[in-house]
C-alpha cells in the first residue's frame, strides 16, 4: 500500500505539480505563438500563389482566422488546468469545463469574423446569424461563469477546515487526475492523427470546420461525464448529505448538456451550452443556501 501511495505521489508531482504547470504554460504559449505565425504565413503564401492547393475553408481566406490556431493550443492548456484543479477544488474543476466550452465559442467567433457578409440582409444569412448568437452567448457565459466562481468561493470559505476523512477523497481525486493526464494526451494525439487522415482525401476543402469543432472535445466531455459519475459514487463514501449529492448530480447533468451541444448545430447548440451553465449556477447557488441554513 505504501509503495502504491508513493507511486501515485511521484506521478502526481510529475504531471500536476506547480512547477509542471508553469513549465506547461510556457511551452503552450510558445507553441501557440509559433502556430499563429505559421498559420498567418500559409494564408499569405496562398494569397500570393506561392502555395497552389485550393481550399474553401474560412480558416485560409482571411488573416483574422489565423487567431483560431493559437486559441486551439490555449484550449489544450485549459484542459490541463481542468485536470490540475480536479483534486484541489470540485467547483474550480467544473468552472474549467465552462471556461473551455466558452473558449470554443470565442474561437469560433474569430473564424466566423473572416466570413461575415456585411449587408442589410444580416438576419437572413445563416453565417451572420450564428455569429450573432455566439457573440451574445459568449457575453452571457462570461457573466454566468463569474457568478458561478463567486458561489464557489462562498463554499470554499465555509469548508476551509478539511476533515481528515475528506483527505481520503482528495487522494482518490489525485489518482483520477494522474490517470486523466496520459489518457487525454493519447486521446488528443489519436484524434489529431485520425482527423488528419480523414481530411487528406477531401477534395477542394482542406479543412472541414464542423469536424474541427468536434475533434477531441466531444470525446473529452464524454470522458468528463464518466469522471463526474465516478466522483459522485465516491462521494457517497464520505457524505450522505442530500444537498451535496444533488449538487454533484446536477454537475453531471450540466456536463451532459455540454456534451449534447456537439451533436447539434447552430442556435440549438448555443442554447444547450447556455442552459448547461445556467443549470450549474442554479445548482451551486441552491447548494450554498443549504450550507448557510445548516450553519445558522
Amino acid at each position: 500500500m505504501a509503495e502504491k501511495n508513493n507511486l501515485i505521489k511521484t506521478l502526481f508531482d510529475l504531471f500536476l505539480s506547480e512547477d509542471t504547470r508553469l513549465k506547461t504554460e510556457k511551452i503552450i504559449l510558445k507553441v501557440a505563438l509559433v502556430s499563429f505565425f505559421i498559420h498567418l504565413a500559409i494564408i499569405y503564401l496562398m494569397k500570393f500563389d506561392f502555395l497552389n492547393f485550393s481550399s474553401n475553408s474560412e480558416l485560409f481566406n482571411n488573416p483574422i482566422s489565423a487567431i483560431y490556431t493559437p486559441f486551439s493550443f490555449i484550449l489544450i492548456y485549459e484542459v490541463y488546468l481542468l485536470i490540475y484543479y480536479l483534486p484541489k477544488s470540485f467547483t474550480t474543476y467544473i468552472t474549467k469545463q465552462y471556461e473551455i466550452i466558452t473558449l470554443i465559442i470565442i474561437r469560433n467567433l474569430f473564424k466566423d469574423l473572416s466570413a461575415l457578409e456585411l449587408t442589410e440582409n444580416w438576419f437572413e444569412i445563416k453565417g451572420d446569424l450564428q455569429f450573432t448568437y455566439d457573440l451574445i452567448a459568449s457575453l452571457l457565459l462570461f457573466y454566468l461563469i463569474f457568478l458561478f466562481q463567486k458561489q464557489g468561493k462562498i463554499k470554499l470559505i465555509q469548508e476551509v477546515n478539511i476533515k481528515p476523512f475528506i483527505q481520503k477523497f482528495v487522494d482518490k481525486k489525485k489518482l483520477i487526475a494522474v490517470i486523466l493526464v496520459p489518457l487525454f494526451f493519447f486521446m488528443a494525439i489519436y484524434t489529431l492523427v485520425d482527423w488528419t487522415a480523414g481530411i487528406s482525401f477531401v477534395s477542394n476543402d482542406l479543412l472541414n470546420l464542423q469536424s474541427i469543432n468536434n475533434v477531441f472535445f466531444d470525446k473529452f466531455f464524454t470522458v468528463l461525464i464518466l469522471v463526474d459519475v465516478i466522483l459522485l459514487l465516491l462521494s457517497f463514501f464520505y457524505t450522505d448529505q442530500f444537498h451535496k449529492i444533488i449538487r454533484n448530480s446536477g454537475f453531471i447533468i450540466s456536463t451532459i448538456l455540454i456534451r449534447m451541444s456537439f451533436s447539434v448545430d447552430g442556435l440549438i447548440s448555443t442554447i444547450l451550452i447556455v442552459i448547461a451553465v445556467l443549470f450549474g449556477l442554479a445548482i451551486i447557488k441552491i447548494h450554498n443556501s443549504y450550507e448557510k441554513n445548516e450553519l445558522a
